[in-house]
């Protein structure tokens, strides 16, 4: 299987929302935003922040995206990561993770933050393995008024 991870670019704003869409049907609650994500969308997410799309064998299966914080542009939010249903398992998701931290260590980026639903606690242990520790006194910006707050993670660069 060949793995690769590149850059999103204007051009993949409709697949990272059909990604999006797709990687979260059945997983994610059916209140999240992330069910309805369009191209326009992503296209705002691309312009503010970036994105990165995971390809096995040429085929797209996994994407997601980072904003920096309006306030602190300094601090990334990394959002939107999901994997294809078929292709889970096999810990896809971490080579997502360390392209956006490679990308924000080379950018000056000095902190990351991601957050973990209620509904996925086994991912306290993934995070945590990437170096990311639990900062409950943190409230995602991205946190839709529909559903429980998540937790967020942190992970600090300098």
């Amino acid at each position: 299987m060949g793995i690769v991870v590149r850059a999103a670019v204007d051009g993949d704003a409709g697949l990272i929302a059909s990604l999006t869409r797709a990687c979260w049907a059945g997983k994610i609650v059916p209140s999240s935003s992330g069910h309805h994500e369009t191209a326009e969308t992503v296209a705002g997410d691309l312009r503010h922040g970036g994105a990165f799309i995971l390809l096995s064998d040429d085929e797209p299966v996994g994407s997601v995206r980072w904003l920096p914080l309006d306030l602190d542009p300094d601090v990334w939010e990394i959002v939107r990561m999901g994997i294809l249903p078929g292709h889970r398992g096999g810990n896809l998701s971490q080579h997502l993770l360390e392209a956006v931290v490679h990308t924000a260590l080379e950018s000056g980026a000095t902190e990351l933050r991601l957050a973990i639903r209620g509904d996925q606690p086994m991912l306290i242990d993934f995070y945590s393995a990437m170096e990311f520790e639990l900062a409950d006194e943190l409230e995602h910006s991205h946190a839709g008024d529909a559903e429980p707050s998540p937790r967020v993670m942190r992970r600090m660069l300098l």
